[in-house]
């Protein structure tokens, strides 16, 4: 006779895993007859019961993992919170600066606590007349101003098409017809050579011909644009004006679309580039350039561009080309940094301005059918001039005019997270005193100065200064700020860490102070009515404030 077997499940083995008490026909089960035993019946339980306990199990898992992950996620959160522990903010001239040949790049050192408060990096690029920066990228989203002068800046956005093309049909119109003839006597010639000794002139002839320049798009820049640029994608520059063009860049370390650590980096695709922030404090990887390093020197290379570290032959492979012109990919014998000077006249393809606007009114219409990645991508607004009088948000003919710039008014910062403002004040004018309810504040002064008052959240003032032409200052998110234009003026632009930055005034008509009631003001700061009413209603301005009677007197 076979032997009965049945299995008992403890209920204590249910309760470690959930709260409710299993079904009964897992608690207990047997055979339904001794004399017919069904042993797959009998086992079956076991199965289910062991199947619950794997999944019951691996659902702890992930919860453990997931505490574990949130855990980590508030401690990096925490320790970020805990820089913004901020006692003093001084108003800063550039730390760092490299010249090159035909320019200089200034940073600010980002290692400060007021920075690593609002996990940014600032740059200042000026680039002379003529002058070249090479084809780079950065691990973080960029929200670059013009401070000055004008030019050419090209973006390559990965799988959009090469939509500036040469044409070698409008070089032979503009030849004229007197030369019809002289082009048929030379297509017959080169018909001739391929068929017959197939000579490198005329296939070089047909190479040329078939291989005319395409790339992307490339925009003209001028002083008070604003151009917004995401993290990883390749940018150049070019002045083709009469004077230097200056470009002032914030680079949102802390944005989640830097997987790196909390360092900025610029990758080089041409020349011999310098350390742009002067890192320091990168042990480990130093320890890994370390070898990479090594390596270069033992093939004569001490490039720092991405082409550099690649092995000539391996490069050479890959693009099809040979090894001679891999090595110039590499700069070897190019010892020049960063901006370069052109020689001669940059040539690329560029429209007229008129067919320029008509292209760009093309592509609007166009994409209002558009849907996917090439909408989103190769057609987005980048650039918009803030500059202008006529793009104000805010203008008093007594104290001057602020303009902004959010993901409202161009959609791509909403992917970036990032914002800006464009601010004139006129002589003693001053911009309300204010806080940023969910944003930092990083301004640069670009021309006059200002007496600049910031305080933290123990009503101490951590900034108390009068700041000038080309200085940096933070205002971290939520401590007051305010600014009061000197005799000179006062022309800034702040760039914000969050795509649609709000901020809560404490004078003016739209004021704190204005929407509270009376008897409240009254109360909180021991005042009859009628001071609390003078404190609501006596200005009548809501952010740019011109200088008021007590000043005045």
């Amino acid at each position: 006779m076979q032997r009965e077997e049945w299995h008992e499940i403890p209920y204590t083995s249910f309760v470690l895993f959930s709260s409710s008490p299993p079904p009964l026909s897992y608690k207990y089960q047997r055979p339904l007859l001794a004399t017919s035993p069904q042993p797959k019946a009998s086992y079956l339980p076991l199965t289910i019961t062991m199947a619950k306990h794997l999944a019951l199990a691996f659902s702890l898992c992930l919860l453990v993992l997931f505490h574990g992950c949130l855990a980590s996620r508030q401690q990096s959160q925490s320790s970020q919170q805990n820089e913004c522990q901020l006692n003093q903010i001084q108003a800063r001239e550039p730390d760092n600066r490299i010249e090159t040949e035909a320019g200089r790049i200034e940073s600010w050192d980002y290692n400060q606590d007021d920075l690593q408060c609002a996990g940014v990096a600032v740059q200042r690029i000026t680039i002379e007349r003529n002058g070249l920066h090479l084809p780079s990228y950065t691990n973080t989203p960029r929200l670059v101003y013009v401070v000055q002068g004008r030019g050419h800046l090209g973006m390559v956005f990965p799988g959009c098409p090469e939509t500036f093309e040469e044409s070698e049909q409008s070089d032979e119109e503009q030849q004229g017809q007197q030369q019809q003839g002289q082009g048929q006597q030379r297509e017959r010639q080169q018909q001739g050579r391929r068929q017959g000794q197939f000579g490198q002139q005329g296939q070089q002839e047909q190479q040329d011909f078939e291989q005319l320049d395409r790339h992307q798009r490339v925009r003209r820049v001028k002083e008070g644009d604003v151009i917004a640029i995401p993290a990883g994608v390749t940018t150049w520059s070019h002045n083709d004006g009469d004077r230097s063009l200056v470009f002032v860049t914030l680079l949102d370390i802390s944005n989640n679309h830097n997987q790196l650590d909390q360092n900025p980096r610029r990758f080089y695709l041409a020349g011999n580039p310098q350390d742009e922030f002067n890192q320091q404090g990168q042990s480990q990887q130093g320890q890994q350039g370390q070898q990479g390093r090594s390596r270069q020197q033992q093939q004569g290379n001490n490039n720092n561009n991405i082409f550099a570290g690649f092995e000539t032959q391996l490069l050479a492979d890959a693009l099809n080309i040979d090894q001679q012109t891999a090595q110039q990919l590499q700069g070897q014998n190019d010892n020049r940094p960063q901006i370069v000077r052109v020689q001669g006249r940059l040539d690329f393809v560029e429209p007229p301005r008129s067919q320029r606007e008509e292209r760009q009114l093309q592509g609007q219409q166009g994409q209002q059918g558009q849907n996917g990645l090439e909408e989103l991508f190769c057609h987005m607004k980048i650039k918009q001039n803030i500059g202008k009088p006529s793009m104000a948000d805010v203008f008093s003919p007594q104290a001057g005019r602020i303009s902004t710039l959010n993901s409202f008014s161009m959609p791509i910062l909403r992917h970036l997270r990032l914002s800006a403002e464009r601010g004139f004040l006129y002589n003693n004018a001053i911009h309300s005193p204010h806080w940023n309810l969910n944003a930092h504040e990083i301004v640069y002064v670009i021309r006059g100065s200002a007496r600049v008052q910031v305080v933290n959240d123990n009503g101490e003032t951590i900034l108390d200064d009068q700041v000038r032409q080309g200085q940096l200052f933070v205002v971290p998110q939520n401590h007051a700020v305010l600014q009061k234009a000197m005799s000179n003026g006062y022309e800034y632009i702040a760039f914000k860490t969050d795509d649609n930055a709000m901020i809560n005034t404490m004078a003016g008509r739209t004021s704190v102070l204005r929407a509270l009631p009376d008897v409240v003001l009254a109360n909180a700061y021991q005042m009859d009515r009628e001071q609390a009413r003078n404190v609501k209603y006596n200005r009548q301005e809501t952010v740019a404030l011109s200088s008021s009677r007590s000043s005045q007197s």
